[in-house]
């Protein structure tokens, strides 16, 4: 089993930043990917980002490529999702997310395993 825990989310203004964290604890040698999502009321999932555990990979989507980055820190088997520019309408809750049967970077929701529990981003006008 894997254990997720998020934090770092709030409240900001727009053209602020936040750096949110995802600690994982557990079989963490079985993990391959991290990706960070976020939903939205009424919308679907977004896939935002992701990397790879053991060579650092990164992937970002487009529609936030140039704002966010994510990041790990495999000593405090953690990564990161440094958020600038923020807009009202990246107010969301954001997830963290790992992967043990992919081999590659993901941005299906359904290709990860394990969930944190979600941290809530609000960014006010």
């Amino acid at each position: 089993q894997v254990q997720l825990v998020e934090s770092g989310g709030g409240l900001v203004q727009a053209g602020g930043s936040l750096s949110l964290s995802c600690a994982a604890s557990g079989r963490t040698f079985t993990i391959y990917t991290m990706g960070w999502f976020r939903q939205a009321p009424g919308k679907e999932r977004e896939s935002l980002a992701a990397i790879t555990w053991g060579g650092g990979t990164t992937l970002v989507t487009k529609s936030v490529k140039g704002r966010f980055t994510i990041s790990r820190d495999n000593a405090e088997n953690t990564v990161y999702l440094q958020m600038n520019s923020l807009k009202p309408e990246d107010t969301a809750v954001y997830y963290c997310a790992a992967g043990v049967r992919i081999r590659r970077l993901g941005t299906n929701a359904e290709e990860y395993d394990y969930w944190g529990q979600g941290t809530q981003v609000t960014v006010s006008s």
